[in-house]
This record gives structure tokens, sequence and C-alpha cells, in this order.
């Protein structure tokens, strides 16, 4: 008996360690890199139907992930067969860019954002001024192959060619210009929160981030969110005044600790934290990751993103 209800525990804690979540990164980097920016794959594990969470760099980051043996298919496969749907934080181009660029190339799917994005792109790149309109609002003649989807914030709704559902909540990103985060779930209520561009709550005189942290604090505490990717894009000693409405390590450990106080838990111990949209030039990218790692007083597991190379989660 004892031999049986052993065997049951291991079994357990196996199923409880699985890996759910297949996150490759196609650009980890904030603004200056053009071959390198914000854009991840999250699809099921082992499966390949993925949404393409912010696509500032798509086409030089399935590259990389070929390169890397992540997939054994060719570059037009993985754009047209399998990233399914796009979710767009914000309207900025270090977001958009290699959706935009790509779109001759791409098949007819969705594209996720809140209604403010949904109208940036509308009004400011899929125009014929700019480009071409390859959705299915704006300039005629309107092409059809992207379909806006504007979400209500904070309600559920299906990612179309995938089993995940979304969820997306306002983000504050120089107060009032607005960016977003989505919460992808699969079938066992697993959850991974993916935040485009944020500042600080106390910094945007905002909010955003403490709804957003009452939201996912049940997932936390009952251990079902697998991690979330957030921006820390400067160093310490940048001003809080010359933030531009992004984080540095000392305001990613005010916010967490916020979090961790919502989700009425000592700390944030091993939780995944994944950290997007360092942003280049001279050492900033080693001090960041520097203070991080030398400060973590919650003792989450810090994770820095390589571009191609797959996350299991």
């Amino acid at each position: 008996m004892k031999k049986i209800l052993l065997s049951l525990f291991l079994c357990s804690q196996i199923f409880s360690n699985a890996q759910s979540f297949d996150l490759i990164p196609l650009g980890v980097h904030g603004g200056g890199e053009e071959n390198n920016l914000s854009s991840y794959l999250i699809g099921e594990s082992g499966k390949n139907s993925f949404l393409c969470m912010d696509a500032g760099t798509v086409r030089a980051g399935i590259d990389k992930a070929i390169e890397k043996g992540v997939f054994s298919v060719s570059n037009e496969t993985v754009l047209k067969d399998y990233i399914k749907g796009y979710f767009i934080s914000h309207g900025h181009l270090d977001h958009l860019s290699g959706m935009v660029i790509n779109s001759p190339d791409d098949s007819k799917k969705n594209i996720y954002s809140i209604p403010e994005t949904a109208e940036i792109l509308k009004n400011r790149y899929f125009t014929n001024d700019a480009w071409i309109n390859f959705a299915n609002e704006g300039d005629k003649p309107t092409l059809g192959k992207y379909t806006y989807r504007k979400m209500d914030t904070n309600a559920p709704f299906s990612i179309e060619g995938t089993n995940f559902t979304g969820r997306i909540f306002p983000l504050s990103h120089v107060n009032p210009y607005k960016s977003s985060a989505i919460l992808v779930s699969n079938a066992q209520q697993e959850g991974v929160l993916y935040l485009g561009d944020t500042g600080a709550d106390r910094v945007e005189k905002s909010n955003a981030l403490q709804n957003l942290w009452q939201n996912i604090a049940p997932l936390v505490k009952n251990k079902k969110l697998k991690a979330i990717l957030i921006e820390v894009s400067f160093e310490n000693e940048r001003a809080e005044n010359a933030l531009f409405g992004h984080l540095t390590p000392k305001l990613l450990n005010e916010e967490l600790s916020i979090l961790a106080k919502t989700a009425q838990q000592k700390d944030l111990k091993d939780l995944k934290i994944i950290i997007t949209h360092l942003k280049p030039g001279g050492n900033r990218i080693e001090t960041i990751k520097k203070e991080l790692t030398e400060n973590n007083l919650l003792k989450v597991q810090l994770i820095f993103p390589e571009q191609g190379k797959k996350i299991q989660l």
C-alpha cells in the first residue's frame, strides 16, 4: 500500500510540474535592433498552433528559431500555417512592424487588441499611403487578410485556431496612452501572462497594474500561473520622469511586491518572471540583468529570453 501511495504521489508531482506551454521568442529587445524586437510565439506544448504576442520582429525571429532547431519546416510554413493570430499590445512600431512588413506573404488570421490599438493599425499603418490595407477595415480596397478583433478588457475570448482562451487588460504607457496585457489560458486553466510596454502605477498615476494583479492573484495563489512576461527597459539610475512609460528593476520589484501582497503570499518564490523589452545601448542590458539578479528579494525565477530559443513552461 505504501508503494502504491508513493507511486501516486510521484505521478501527481510529475503531472503538476508538467510543461504545458511552448514559448518561442522571435524578438526580445525594445527599440534599436530592428531584427530583434518584441515578439513571442505561445502554443500548447508539442503543438504547432501559436498566438504571436506582439510582432516587432517576425521573419528574422523565425529564421533564428529554425537555426536553433526549434522548427524543421520552412519560414513560410511557420508564418502562414503555425501562427494562427496576433495579439498586438499597443501601436508602437517595435511591437508590430514585423507583422506589417510580412503581411503580403502571410495567411488570413485575426489581430486581437484593445480598440485603441486597432484604430492605430487602421489609421496609421494599414493605409494606402503608408503600406497596403491588408485588413478588413479602413482605406479602400480592404484586402481582408487580417480581421480586427477589438476586445473588451477583462472579458475572456477564444483564440481561433488554438485551444486557448485570452483575456486582455489595459496598461498605462505614458498616461493616458494605453498599452495592454494578455492572459493566455489552456483547458486546465493554467495561464501565461504577457504585458506590453507599461509604466509603474505610482509613476503613471494609474491603477492599471493594480487591477491586473488583483485579477491574476488567484492564479498565483493556486500555482496556476506558469509565467509572467514583463518589460524592464532601463536601469535603476534612469530618472523616473524620463522613463516614458517603462520599468526599471527597482520598479519591477515594487510592482511584484504589490502582487505578492494581493495574492496573500509571503513571496512569489519560484514564479517564472521572463524579462522582456530590454533596450540596447552601451552596457545597459548587462546592468539591468545585474540589478535584477542582485536584488531578487522575492526569490522569483528570473529568465532572460534569447531570440529563437524555446522556453518550456
